[in-house]
This record gives structure tokens, C-alpha cells and sequence, in this order.
């Protein structure tokens, strides 16, 4: 391993091509799953691992492998990548960097000439997103047999073009078979997403999960009324309710330790009139924490913190969830082999949970699976404004880079 090492300026440099595809005018990326802007993502990334030697396939839901052949090609291949999509007003490597980590890795170990017992592949996984197409992580979730490959072919944009039909005209509609065959492990190096790494000083998280995620709507049932005439004390003012829980629950955060994450994103008010006392308001709820007991302590004290402001004021309630994803935990093998490779190579690391759902955590239920954060720029991501620094990426894509080969050639994996 002495003799290997990451190319940090060109892996900045496939950085900075990879995201002139679908760049907009703020400095960010906008390349949603299976536009002309994602084919010509995929297209690149493609003739570099052909470039690199690698053999290319495509499964029947889009998800590209890029194989580079081990010395034993029965064995189960090691895994790597994420994903080319993006928001539609994204950053430059959110995703991207974990797919061309991987294929820096197959590049340093290519200049030096070192195979591995295990072929090492260089995953790149459809629509992760979810901002297109409404579904996320939907490629790795075929591929884990969480999603049914028909169903997710089916699935429909606002224009009514389907996943399926859409793969076909970008010319990713693959023939291989989804999954089905087994992972030595899957590793996904990724930006933090969040601020923690660079407000500690860290380059490097272990990361040991990522959070159990509950949201739900909340409609609220008040009356309309006229501004002007409607006496204050005769109101029930649906509005004026709904910003009574908000502030309720954002105080339920604080009650636990350590604290969950709970937000309220989207807040809709009826009918919306400046001169009408509202008489009905939706809001979302967003809560995430990786103890699923502690989420469903979260659950019972926001219920109960929305039906007191109810009852208080004389309104309707109902509480109706729309999302449900339990914590996961990474293999302890392979957070282990993040923190050991980090430490080796003096990079400062820390463990950490992920507070975003990512393709690794389809890819536990199927492999023992890991995942290597580095910091991102005051840890702003789906925004034109993410950023990273070039010796962090690189810092990442080394330990990258020891895991891999690692795995690829320990005889008990």
C-alpha cells in the first residue's frame, strides 16, 4: 500500500469536468435522474472507465458497474460509488464525489500496477435523489430488493414520463439482471452534509449510521372569518394554532438527549386571504435521530404537544404520517476499517451519524457496508453554493483507497 496514492489534482480535476454538465449560473449543478444532463454525466464517467479498463454494465434499472477485475474473479466483488443526479439547484459533490472517489481509486491503483484479490467495482446508482421521479435511492433500493424493479420502472415525473420510458431514451435501459449476486462490502464516500466535521477540526467521519427518519402531515381545522368583524376571543383561527405547535415542537427537540432533529418545512394556509381569519393550515413535520426509541418517545410527545394547542383553542386535528425509515447500522467491521485506515494515515476522524438517507443504507440490508464523510463548506449541500476543499476530497478518497484494497484482498471476507 506504501506505493499507492490518490492523485489529489486529478481527482479535483474530474471534479471540475464532471460538473460542467448541467452547471448553472449560481455555481452549482442541476442534473436531474435521467435527463439529457444526467446521459451526458453518465456518458463521462462511462469512457473514463472504459479509458481506465474497466468492464461496464448496466442493470435493467439503470445502475452502472465499472469492474476492475481482481486476480480471483470468483470471489464477490468489493463495492464503491453514489450517484450522478442532482437536485435541481445542487452542489458540485453531493454524490458525485463518492463515484468519482471510486474511480480514483481504480486509477491509483492502475498507475502502480497493483491488482487485488477481488475485483473492486465502481457503482453508479439511479436516481438518488428522488427530485425528479418522487422515490429516491430508487436504483440501490431494486438492487437490495427493497423496491420491486416493475413498480419502480413505472414511476412517473410531473410529466408523466416514467423511469422506465426515460432510461430507454437516455440508452441506459440495461439488460443485467438487479442484483442478485453477492457484495464483499460496499463502501460510499460522501460530503458530510452538515457542519460538524468542519466545526470540529475533522477531515474524516466514520460514519457508524445513519438516522431513523418519521415525518408526517398535520392538517389543522379552524373557521373562516372576517378580519374586521370577528371579535379576537370568538376566533378559531387555524393559522394562529398551527404556529402554536410549531413553536411547541421545537421545543420537544430539546427534551431529549441527545436531541433530535425535527423541522417543519412547508406550512399551507387556508384560504390564504389578508383579510380572512384563517380557517384551515397543513404543515409537515420532520423528525430523524438514529434510536428508534427515542423517535418513538419524539412521536408520542409531538402528538401529544399538536392535540393540547387543539383542544386549547376549540380546533380540528389529525395527524397522518408519510414517512417511516428505521436507523440503520453500518457493519462495525467496516467502521472499523475507516478509522483504522484515518488513523494510519494521521487524518483527523471522528465517528458520526448521517443525517441523510443515502444509497449505503439500502446496500446494509445486502453487504456489510460503510460509509467515509469529509467536510463540506460551512456544511450547506442541495444548494449552488455546497462546496469542499481539494485536500479534504483527497483526504477521503486515500482512506478510500486503504479500506478497498483491504477488503479486496483479506481471504476472511
Amino acid at each position: 500500500m506504501n506505493d499507492v496514492s490518490i492523485d489529489a489534482a486529478r481527482l479535483w480535476a474530474s471534479h471540475m469536468e464532471m460538473a460542467r454538465i448541467g452547471a448553472t449560473p449560481g455555481g452549482g449543478v442541476g442534473r436531474l435522474a435521467l435527463s439529457d444532463e444526467d446521459k451526458a454525466a453518465r456518458d463521462l464517467f462511462v469512457r473514463w472507465c472504459a479509458d481506465a479498463g474497466c468492464q461496464v454494465r448496466v442493470d435493467r434499472i439503470g445502475n452502472i458497474f465499472a469492474r476492475r477485475p481482481g486476480t480471483d474473479e470468483t470471489l464477490a466483488p468489493v463495492m464503491t460509488g453514489s450517484h450522478l443526479d442532482t437536485q435541481p439547484l445542487g452542489g458540485r459533490f453531493d454524490g458525485i464525489y463518492g463515484v468519482l472517489a471510486g474511480l480514483e481509486v481504480v486509477r491509483a491503483l492502475n498507475d502502480v500496477g497493483l491488482a487485488t484479490r477481488r475485483p473492486i467495482e465502481v457503482v453508479v446508482w439511479t436516481d438518488e435523489e428522488g427530485a425528479r421521479f418522487r422515490a429516491g435511492t430508487a436504483g440501490s433500493g431494486v438492487f437490495a430488493g427493497l423496491s420491486d424493479l416493475e413498480e419502480t420502472l413505472a414511476l412517473r415525473d410531473p410529466d408523466g414520463r416514467s423511469i422506465g420510458d426515460e432510461l430507454a431514451r437516455i440508452g441506459y435501459a440495461g439488460d443485467a439482471p438487479v442484483g442478485g449476486f453477492p457484495v464483499a462490502a460496499y463502501f460510499e464516500a460522501h460530503i458530510e452534509q452538515g457542519p460538524i466535521l468542519e466545526a470540529e477540526g475533522k477531515t474524516v467521519g466514520a460514519v457508524m449510521g445513519a438516522q431513523g427518519h418519521r415525518c408526517f402531515l398535520i392538517t389543522v381545522e379552524g373557521e373562516e372569518g372576517h378580519a374586521g368583524t370577528l371579535p379576537m376571543e370568538r376566533r378559531r383561527d387555524a393559522l394562529l394554532g398551527a404556529a402554536r405547535m410549531i413553536d411547541a415542537l421545537n421545543r420537544v427537540a430539546y427534551r431529549f438527549e441527545p436531541h433530535p432533529v425535527v423541522t417543519v418545512g412547508s406550512l399551507h394556509v387556508r384560504p390564504n386571504s389578508p383579510n380572512t381569519v384563517p380557517g384551515g393550515a397543513t404543515f409537515t413535520i420532520d423528525s430523524r435521530h438514529p434510536d428508534d426509541a427515542i423517535l418513538d418517545a419524539v412521536e408520542g410527545a409531538m402528538r401529544a404537544a399538536c392535540a393540547a394547542v387543539a383542544e386549547e383553542m376549540g380546533l380540528g386535528l389529525t395527524v397522518a404520517p408519510t414517512a417511516h425509515r428505521v436507523p440503520v447500522v453500518f457493519d462495525e467491521g467496516c467502521v472499523e476499517s475507516v478509522r483504522r485506515a484515518a488513523a494510519a494515515l494521521g487524518i483527523p476522524w471522528r465517528d458520526i451519524y448521517s443525517g441523510a438517507g443515502h444509497d449505503a443504507c439500502n446496500m446494509a440490508h445486502v453487504a456489510p457496508t460503510g460509509m467515509i464523510f469529509v467536510p463540506c463548506e460551512r456544511g450547506i449541500s442541495h444548494n449552488e453554493r455546497e462546496n469542499a476543499k481539494p485536500e479534504d476530497l483527497a483526504a477521503g478518497c486515500a482512506v478510500l483507497l486503504r479500506v478497498l484494497v483491504e477488503r479486496a484482498d483479506d481471504a476472511a471476507t
